[in-house]
């Protein structure tokens, strides 16, 4: 193509690269009979463009040692290759490089600077070097806010935005989205909704992009209600806003809507991504829906996408929390690469599934991979000691903990208590609990529940007064726990002050804590008030009814609590091992030897539950108040375990 000028050569390159095709790109630059700079930065982005970005860089540095003249594009391309791939270090000889050249001071170079700071997360460079550009456009500023949001610093860049407005900018696309990431991270709802209102106001609510943005700032916020209604205003949704959508009701456990979103965008012309797949995955997990899971693991191989990570561990995931522990495994082992977020979901599959010798086993092989253990890992191996009651154990994972400089977080923190009150470690878990740099909700349950497992109640509670004092807000489980407490000490009068903090807080249809009033109420000797709440109760599942049961059995209301159970089966509500319990010894108070027996088979012929040594006891204790002694030896000699 001799014939040919320089321009046609040029586009031809830039052709051949946008299909991908580099080798021919590069052969069709060699060929050239003569190369301008616009040639040599064609390469540049090419490359780029292209992901190969270390190659970029190479063709820079042949540049400079062809001294090949540099304009302001040649700075733009590489310094946006170093923010790729985050080389702090090569960014800031360009840096020094455009200085030598006097390129720094142009906007266009210095918004390239700004970017390359940072991503490599040296925010004060990219603020300096923009404070220094003598004319600042919206692009300039957009980079900056974007850089500040992308590091976290969301006050910060909210503040930026503000100066910005001040100084006359027009907002861009760039800037309303970042803006809008701000106050997703910062869950700021009310300043989110003034904003949506202002992209409005300036034509911006329905471009894609701010669009996209502002629902998953309404996802963020908890208002998925608002995030649905701006969803279905979308003239054609992008893949984007459906992703945004399908996270938002994952994430605030509205999974089947979740899961009926990815539905609609995989029937659509858009079709899915990695992200929508694993947001499906995820709020398959939750609802424990594993048939819904391997449709999606079948998908993700269709289509090739189960060799993501992301995907890999999303399919891990799903499978552990769906108790299929082995398909877990096998997940985990055809993974070809593994990132600290797969070996976290493995060790956690197994630590939930009680499988502690495992779970072990597997941070060692983490460890020998060379890959860091973070503070899930820790977590959830901690937690595994704890159930263990492996003190040993624990203590060293705690030395590595300490190495490692989590000492002091407050996840691993509050794992560290709970596992050291259960082993009964008291002191060592009240040092952990003053130690700690910041003491959430979490860590003052962990030491609240750790000392009222160990039957210490006042300590509990003196612990639970000082997290009023330092003006850390109780949740549901600190609630539950205190009412616990009370009905241990038997102390009516606090129970009722927490109730009444209960029904303010509006707290009172948490099922888990309806069923704890009304085993204080009963434990503290007050049936009447202790039977209203059963009945007052909004939702009842199997704890609520199992609360009541034993409340009648405790107070030696034997038929009241038989005739509960019969109601409760009525209901189709399965009972549990500790229901058996009440009901047999109901049976036993009262002499009903039939009745016990027929629902000491019923309880593993019809409901699949292996009776516990407490069941057994309850027999033998039914039988021989009614002078059955040789069947209760029979019974005996039955047991699968020894007496």
């Amino acid at each position: 193509m001799p014939q040919r000028d320089v321009i046609s050569w040029n586009t031809m390159i830039s052709g051949y690269s946008g299909i991908g095709n580099m080798g021919f790109a590069q052969f069709l630059f060699d060929s050239m009979p003569e190369r301008d700079v616009v040639s040599w930065n064609s390469l540049l982005s090419c490359y780029r463009k292209n992901g190969i970005h270390r190659k970029s860089i190479d063709v820079f540095v042949k540049m400079r040692s062809l001294n090949i003249p540099h304009d302001y594009d040649t700075f733009v391309v590489v310094l946006k290759a170093c923010a790729d791939i985050e080389d702090y270090g090569l960014g800031l000889q360009v840096h020094c490089l455009a200085i030598q050249m006097s390129f720094e001071r142009d906007v266009v170079t210095g918004t390239a600077l700004v970017d390359m700071y940072s991503t490599c997360k040296k925010l004060d460079h990219a603020f300096r070097v923009f404070v220094e550009i003598p004319e600042r456009n919206s692009v300039c500023w957009s980079a900056l806010i974007a850089g500040y949001v992308r590091n976290d610093r969301l006050i910060e860049g909210l503040k930026l935005y503000k100066a910005m407005l001040k100084e006359g900018m027009g907002v861009s696309q760039s800037t309303f989205a970042s803006a809008f990431r701000s106050c997703a991270g910062l869950s700021a709802f009310e300043l989110g909704t003034q904003l949506h209102a202002y992209a409005l106001k300036t034509n911006f609510g329905y471009d894609s992009i701010v669009g996209t943005a502002t629902l998953d700032m309404y996802a963020k916020c908890g208002r998925m209600n608002d995030a649905r209604k701006l969803f279905n205003t979308f003239p054609k949704p992008t893949r984007q806003s459906h992703n945004a959508i399908i996270v938002g009701y994952e994430r605030q456990d509205q999974c089947v809507e979740a899961l009926e979103i990815f539905q609609s965008l995989q029937k659509s012309y858009l079709g899915f991504d990695e992200i929508s797949l694993s947001g499906a995955l995820t709020a398959s997990s939750e609802i424990k829906g594993h048939l819904e899971g391997i449709q999606l693991h079948g998908l993700a191989v269709k289509c090739g996408l189960e060799l993501n990570i992301c995907v890999a561990n999303a399919i891990l995931d799903m499978y552990a929390k769906c108790g299929a522990l082995m398909e877990a495994c096998w997940v985990f082992d055809d993974m070809e690469r593994k990132d600290v977020v797969s070996w976290n979901a493995i060790i956690a599959a197994h630590e939930q599934n009680e499988q502690a010798e495992e779970t072990f086993a597997l941070f060692v092989s983490m460890l020998r991979s060379t890959m860091e253990p973070d503070d899930f890992t820790f977590g959830s191996v901690v937690k595994a000691c704890a159930g263990q009651q492996a003190l040993n154990y624990g203590m060293e994972i705690h030395g590595r903990v300490i190495k490692s400089g989590m000492g002091l977080d407050w996840f691993v923190g509050s794992a560290m208590i709970d596992m050291y009150c259960k082993c009964g470690m008291l002191v060592e878990a009240e040092k952990i609990h003053e130690r700690l740099e910041e003491k959430t909700t979490v860590s003052w349950n962990s030491i609240i529940s750790g000392f009222s497992s160990q039957k210490q109640g006042e300590n509990a509670l003196r612990y639970f007064s000082q997290m009023l004092k330092v003006g850390v807000i109780p949740d549901n489980f600190t609630y539950a726990t205190v009412l616990d407490i009370c009905a241990n000490l038997a102390t009516v009068e606090l129970g009722k002050q927490i109730h009444g903090q209960i029904l303010k807080l509006q707290l009172h249809s948490d099922v888990y804590i309806a069923s704890t009033i009304v085993d204080m109420y009963s434990k503290c000797g007050n049936m009447q008030d202790s039977l209203v709440m059963f009945e007052k109760a909004p939702k009842r599942d199997y704890v609520t009814w199992s609360a009541m049961i034993c409340a009648y059995a405790y107070h030696g209301l034997g038929e009241d609590a038989i005739k509960l159970f019969e109601e409760m089966q009525l209901l189709n509500v399965k009972p549990n091992h500790t229901i058996f319990i009440s009901v047999l010894r109901a049976c036993a108070h009262m002499g009903y030897v039939d009745k016990g027996l027929h629902y000491f088979r019923k309880m593993q012929s019809h409901y699949g539950l292996d009776p516990h040594m407490e069941h057994y006891s309850c027999m033998v204790d039914l039988l021989g108040r009614s002078g059955q002694v040789n069947e209760a030896l029979k019974l005996i000699e039955s047991m699968p375990f020894k007496a």
